[in-house]
């Protein structure tokens, strides 16, 4: 088993009531964590908590590239007993009972409140503030009940994923391979579990977060003052035109942007995909789990959500307020984690 990456966040660190049975390339577990007996992590799965707790119980399952994170100050994330999470999944600032299957891309919001013995499909949704009742089956985006869950359900799937991803190949981490034209401010935190391949400009203060994996080809990623791109995200330029984050400007956790301009103060929702060619103008909320059509223009001052997205209403001062806070919280994280990242290793 390789090691996980294991950071304190304000003086405290993860503990382990047993040993990982499993961590897979690039995992990384980060301050005020707390997990149960029997944790598997897949590769580059991240537990974060630093502006609140993360606590799970045991026979917790993660899989490849899914989040754990926390609301800062606000929500903890906290977690039961024998849940299991698929891939490029997020469980964020959220209660999830015991006996719970997540499936893949499946994203649960802040405030939400996740019954015992549920499972998710794919690519549900859940949005802050929901309760889902315990015993049945959800799937969509809104995540919908279907219907109970039958006797023996939840052991056969759990079983089923965590055979799945025991016998999938897990490749090494992606190297870092900036390229010599690349323009990083020395204020700028690269997560050293992230991987940047090609030429990419940072500007000062800004943050490439753990696990993320940025491919620039032949053009460029520019990150704007102040703007953060979070856990799990991958960029991908496969055109000329690159992509470009203006200042001011979060992407959310295990996000997928193509080719595209964003600009100054937007907040990219988690879980969310930015298609080729979308121009997200100033202020703009891409909800999370939003996607764009390839060349759709978000316009200045509104929040947007869907498959495909869709413009819904215009940002209220509630909503301005909070993309403002998640910067200045970002800033502080990154400066906290670049200096603990910076210490040596605990023997």
């Amino acid at each position: 088993m390789i090691s996980p990456l294991i950071l304190p966040y304000a003086g405290v660190s993860p503990v382990f009531s047993t040993p990982l049975v499993h961590a897979g390339p690039g995992a990384a577990v980060l301050g005020r964590v707390t997990l149960g007996r029997g944790a598997w992590l897949g590769a580059r799965a991240v537990i974060r908590a630093d502006g609140h707790y993360v606590k799970a119980g045991d026979d917790f399952h993660l899989g490849a590239r899914s989040t754990l994170h926390i609301a800062h100050q606000v929500f903890p994330c906290v977690v039961g007993d024998r849940v299991t999470v698929g891939e490029n999944a997020c469980v964020h600032a959220c209660t999830v009972g015991s006996d719970v299957i997540v499936g893949d891309g499946t994203v649960i919001l802040d405030g939400a409140i996740v019954g015992d013995n549920v499972v998710f499909e794919p690519g549900c949704t859940v949005f802050p503030a929901k309760r889902i009742d315990g015993g049945h089956v959800y799937a969509g985006s809104p995540a919908k009940m279907v219907r109970p869950v039958a006797a023996g359900e939840i052991a056969e799937r759990r079983a089923q994923m965590v055979r799945a991803h025991t016998e999938q190949a897990e490749a090494a981490a992606p190297r870092r391979q900036l390229a010599a034209t690349s323009d990083v401010h020395a204020t700028v935190f690269i997560a050293s579990t992230a991987s940047v391949r090609g030429r990419l400009v940072a500007a000062k203060s800004s943050s490439v977060w753990f696990s993320n994996d940025f491919d620039a080809g032949d053009a460029s990623i520019v990150i704007g003052l102040n703007s953060n791109v979070q856990d799990n995200t991958v960029i991908r330029c496969t055109s000329a035109q690159g992509v470009t984050l203006g200042r001011d400007t979060t992407v959310g956790h295990n996000v997928t942007i193509y080719d595209s301009v964003i600009g100054n103060g937007a907040l990219i929702g988690i879980g969310s995909v930015v298609a080729p060619g979308t121009i997200v103008q100033d202020r703009v909320l891409l909800a999370a789990a939003a996607r764009t059509t390839p060349g759709q223009v978000l316009e200045s001052g509104w929040l947007y959500a869907g498959n495909p997205a869709k413009k819904l209403t215009p940002l209220d001062s509630g909503k301005a307020a909070l993309i403002d806070m998640i910067i200045g919280h970002y800033c502080q994280y990154a400066m906290d984690y670049k200096a603990a990242e910076a210490l040596p290793a605990a023997v």
